[in-house]
C-alpha cells in the first residue's frame, strides 16, 4: 500500500507514511472484506458507511500538517480508522459520530489495539464538540455543502480544518487555515465522500 499507493502518488511526509506502515488497516474492515483492506478503493463498513481509500486518509493527513501537540477533532468516527491515524500525530483526539453502532465497534477496536489518547462522542457531527475546543486541526470525513460554521468557531486561531465540500455526490477536497478569525482556503483534489448529515450538513 505504502509503496505501491502512497508514495508514488505523492504522499511525502515521512511521519505520515511511517503511520500507515504502523496501523492496521485489515482491523478496521469486516472480516469479509480484509482480504482487500489494503486496496487502492473504499470500503463498506455498514450502516450505509464506508472505511476511505488509504491515498484519500493519507492526503487529508498529510494537509493537517501535525507536529504532535495538537488538539485535534474528528467529524465522522466511521471504522476508526483515521482516528488511529490521527492518535499517532497528535497528543488527543476527539472523534464524534452520528451511528452509534459504528462508534461503539471503532471504540472497541481502537481500545484493543491499545489507544489511550482517543476520546469518543456520539453525536451531530456537524456542530462540532464544543466541549473539547479550541481545536488545533479539524478533519471531517463526510462531504459537506458548505464549511459548518461551528466547526470554524471551534478551530483555534492557526488552526487548520480540512474536509470536502461540494455537491451531494462529489466534493473538493477543502483546506483551511484559520488566520485573525477567519478562514484562508485552499482547494485540493476532487473526492467522494458519503454525505455529512446533520444541523449543518445534508439533511436525511
Amino acid at each position: 500500500m505504502i509503496e505501491s499507493q502512497l508514495i508514488p502518488r505523492g504522499i511525502k511526509d515521512e511521519k505520515v507514511l511511517e503511520v500507515f506502515r504502523k496501523v492496521p488497516r485489515h482491523e478496521f474492515v469486516p472480516e469479509n472484506m480484509r482480504r482487500v483492506a489494503y486496496d487502492d478503493s473504499a470500503l463498506p463498513i455498514g450502516s450505509g458507511q464506508t472505511i476511505s481509500q488509504p491515498y484519500m486518509v493519507a492526503v487529508m493527513t498529510e494537509l493537517l500538517k501535525l507536529k504532535g501537540k495538537e488538539n485535534v477533532l474528528e467529524v465522522g468516527t466511521g471504522s476508526g480508522y483515521q482516528a488511529a491515524i490521527l492518535a499517532e500525530l497528535c497528543r488527543k483526539a476527539y472523534s464524534i459520530e452520528r451511528v452509534p453502532e459504528l462508534s461503539e465497534n471503532a471504540k472497541n477496536i481502537l481500545a484493543r489495539l491499545g489507544y489511550k489518547n482517543i476520546e469518543f462522542v456520539y453525536g451531530d457531527g456537524s456542530e462540532g464538540y464544543p466541549a473539547g475546543s479550541p481545536y488545533d486541526a479539524i478533519i471531517v470525513t463526510a462531504g459537506c455543502p458548505d464549511i459548518p460554521k461551528p466547526l470554524t468557531d471551534q478551530l483555534a486561531e492557526g488552526g487548520r480544518l480540512i474536509l470536502p465540500v461540494g455537491e451531494r455526490y462529489f466534493q473538493t477536497l477543502t483546506a483551511a487555515t484559520k488566520e485573525k478569525g477567519k478562514l484562508k482556503i485552499e482547494k485540493s483534489i476532487g473526492c467522494v465522500f458519503v454525505p455529512l448529515i446533520g444541523k449543518y450538513g445534508w439533511q436525511v
